[in-house]
């Protein structure tokens, strides 16, 4: 097949536009130029990012911790994604729009960070406040004296216990 593809005498009419056909499906998905550089590039990376030193070198890359300063020492914690920042220290990024910190009490401020998906304000399960009881019981006049005296007339004595004649057997249990 290779020669015949290197020239064209001693051919026929229909064998050369068989020729030019077979040449032109052989070069049908191959590249040119800048689209074939940039192919061969793209492969390269590609071979580089599958072994294993380039993984390796992707997870220990310093953006994976926090770049928060605490005391001039740099936070050790990982970031979240697509942040530089870890959940401790993420409102302290300016552009963030997920996070608030929490409201605290009056007094002291807290400093955890809660995601904005928990309300209009934001706080953390230590501060937050708890809705008023739906269900009160109703005290009556007098409720608790009534209870006290209440349990003390129920009980009935060893002798009222006991069968008498006046009632059956049956209900005497």
């Amino acid at each position: 097949g290779s020669s015949l593809l290197t020239g064209t005498e001693g051919l026929l009419g229909k064998e050369r536009e068989s020729l030019k056909r077979l040449k032109c499906l052989r070069r049908y998905r191959q590249r040119y130029g800048v689209e074939a550089l940039l192919h061969r590039q793209l492969r390269e990376r590609r071979a580089l990012a599958s072994d294993g030193t380039a993984q390796q070198a992707h997870t220990t890359r310093s953006s994976q911790r926090c770049l928060a300063f605490v005391d001039d020492v740099r936070c050790s914690n990982q970031s979240l994604p697509m942040t530089r920042h870890c959940l401790t220290h993420i409102c302290q990024d300016p552009s963030q729009a997920l996070f608030r910190p929490c409201r605290g009490s009056e007094d002291v401020p807290c400093p955890r960070a809660v995601p904005l998906s928990l309300g209009a304000e934001p706080s953390c399960p230590l501060h937050l406040r708890l809705p008023p009881p739906m269900y009160v019981p109703e005290q009556g006049p007098g409720g608790a004296e009534e209870l006290g005296a209440a349990p003390t007339e129920l009980y009935l004595s060893a002798a009222e216990l006991q069968p008498s004649e006046s009632l059956p057997l049956e209900f005497s249990d």
